[in-house]
């Protein structure tokens, strides 16, 4: 069995959300990028909603409130996507239009 070690001081210093990618920079000077298909909710949120983000647990997450979505680094650096059902995806959507 492979485990993840992350170091106790690595955290994200940093977010961008682009139309496509998810791109971090972390605290000791490495970048990350993603594609935002990783994240359904991500990708549909407004770039507004994108752009409001919060780091959590010390760097060790981010956590965007107008989405409900939470990312942790750990799953990040083990590749990681969403792991949201279809089904919640699809009602969460449903909650979001007008």
């Amino acid at each position: 069995m492979n485990t993840l070690v992350i170091e106790q001081d690595l955290a994200v210093s940093s977010v961008a959300v682009t139309g496509d990618s998810l791109s971090l920079e972390l605290s000791d000077g490495r970048s990350l990028s993603v594609p935002l298909g990783w994240f359904p909710r991500l990708l549909h949120g407004t770039s507004e909603e994108r752009g409001r983000w919060e780091l959590i647990g010390r760097g060790s997450g981010i956590h965007w409130p107008d989405l409900d979505e939470d990312i942790s680094l750990e799953g990040l650096l083990a590749g990681r996507s969403s792991a949201e059902s279809q089904q919640s995806l699809d009602r969460w959507l449903k909650s979001r239009k007008p």
